[in-house]
């Protein structure tokens, strides 16, 4: 009998998120329109912003898995809602960027495949960015 392949993996956008970001536009929207004072310019611009939070709530609903691995390589978002299937050979390294700035520090899982280079930060992966090179790590064939 064949074994079976490792399941797949996968780190997503928490749900709460998207849910945040919808409440923050109907949030502005509102705001703007309460204290609107006739200013066509600040009506659009709160508009504008709002349409923008919008869709960026929409992206984290119609694309919430951003990165899956499996035994024949990883899946990563790309574009707006798109995907990419990139083989193990491909890749050619994982890694995390911390950076310090203003007394915080941040950290980006840098997925190195050559022609592209994939970035994902803990509110994309909903799991710290170390975890999750340590887990593709230990997910990549030897």
């Amino acid at each position: 009998m064949p074994p079976h392949p490792a399941p797949t993996r996968q780190w997503r956008v928490p749900p709460a998120l998207p849910a945040l970001k919808l409440t923050g536009a109907v949030a502005l929207l509102a705001l703007a329109l309460l204290l609107d004072g006739g200013d066509r310019i600040r009506l659009a611009l709160a508009v504008l912003t709002a349409v923008a939070l919008a869709g960026w709530a929409a992206r984290d609903l119609l694309a919430p898995v951003r990165l899956a691995v499996d035994p024949d390589g990883i899946t990563v978002v790309q574009g707006f809602a798109g995907r990419r299937r990139l083989p193990w050979s491909a890749i050619e390294k994982v890694t995390v960027d911390r950076r310090a700035r203003r007394g915080l520090t941040g950290e980006l899982l840098e997925i190195d495949a050559g022609d592209s280079l994939h970035l994902l930060g803990r509110h994309e992966l909903g799991a710290h960015p170390a975890e999750v090179a340590e887990a593709l790590h230990e997910a990549r064939p030897r």
